[in-house]
């Protein structure tokens, strides 16, 4: 695909509005030799030359969305702590997904029959239109069916993702539409790595959800209760921890979890549509960070059908206690 040689440019908003499409194919930026700034909005050189956009509200939060994989890959409050994590591992030079923030698993969560978790997270995503509405910047960016995605996934379809900044919030909504002339079905998840001191981090709401626990046997999951189950999940007043390593499915999960990251913070994760949650932290697995993260992911783990023309969305609000 060619690659753009000029500078990218950017009309200048209206003070009283703001409002634009703009239309940035990821792979498309050979580099940037200058930054793109608006109203909150901002396209500029991330880690490894790949574009990103960075969101600033007018309270000073700030989170950065790479197009590639249309990863969010940090949310700074206004006291300046990040409380999203990227491993150390990542790599910015797109041979495989971005590891860290909050990457997308579609068509597909986990192993099945194409590439694990899928193709969004390693393909580049467009930014399709943005705005300032009283100082919290909003961008949506977009993904659709190319040869590579069709390679493995043979079907036509639209995913936006809208990204909403504010004080003390992060949402976000995403939209799954089919647009061929057949049904499709799919599964999806937020893959969220959160900062956090996994000896102190803990999550609430869980109680009573049927567990798929892959712990034991990653192949075979082992069905049971949150009441039941403990194994390497601590369960204790309705307190999830991470004393060790943790793959534990949530079928049918509540709209509202809260996790305490042990660093003083204690995040809402509301959701509407997004059916069960996921908790994942690697252990030894990954000694030179497992002790600095985990995961509580949102997702839709049972496959969902389309048929041609129809659409699916879930949003998420992660907002500081």
């Amino acid at each position: 695909m060619a690659m753009l040689s000029m500078p990218i440019s950017l009309p200048t908003p209206t003070p009283s509005s703001f409002r634009r499409v703009n239309r940035f194919k990821g792979m498309t930026f050979a580099s940037l030799s200058s930054e793109t700034t608006s109203v909150g909005v901002k396209v500029t050189e991330g880690e490894g030359k790949l574009p990103k956009v960075v969101l600033t509200s007018s309270q000073g939060s700030e989170a950065d969305i790479y197009l590639y994989g249309g990863c969010i890959t940090s949310w700074r409050v206004p006291n300046g702590k990040d409380l999203l994590f990227v491993r150390p591992d990542a790599v910015f030079n797109k041979k495989k997904p971005i590891s860290g923030g909050l990457p997308h698993c579609f068509p597909q969560f986990g192993p099945g029959q194409i590439q694990q978790h899928g193709f969004a997270r390693n393909m580049d995503w467009s930014i399709i239109d943005s705005e300032n509405v009283e100082g919290n910047p909003v961008v949506t960016l977009e993904l659709k069916d190319e040869p590579y995605s069709r390679s493995m996934w043979d079907f036509s379809f639209q995913a936006l993702f809208k990204v909403i900044l504010k004080t003390n919030s992060l949402s976000t909504e995403l939209v799954i539409t089919n647009t061929d002339n057949k049904p499709f079905s799919f599964s999806t998840a937020l893959h969220s790595y959160f900062r956090a001191s996994v000896t102190g981090a803990s999550v609430r709401g869980l109680k009573g959800c049927k567990t798929l626990n892959k712990e034991p046997d990653p192949e075979n999951p082992l069905e049971g209760k949150e009441e039941s189950f403990v194994s390497n999940l601590i369960i204790f007043m309705d307190v999830v921890t991470f004393p060790g390593f943790v793959d534990c499915i949530y079928l049918d999960a509540p709209n509202e979890l809260h996790l305490d990251n042990g660093l003083g913070d204690t995040i809402s994760i509301k959701n509407t549509n997004w059916t069960d949650a996921v908790l994942w932290n690697p252990h030894l697995q990954m000694e030179a960070c497992y002790k600095d993260f985990v995961c509580v992911e949102n997702a839709k783990i049972g496959t969902q059908q389309l048929e041609p023309g129809q659409s699916w969305t879930a949003t998420q609000l992660l907002s500081v206690e």
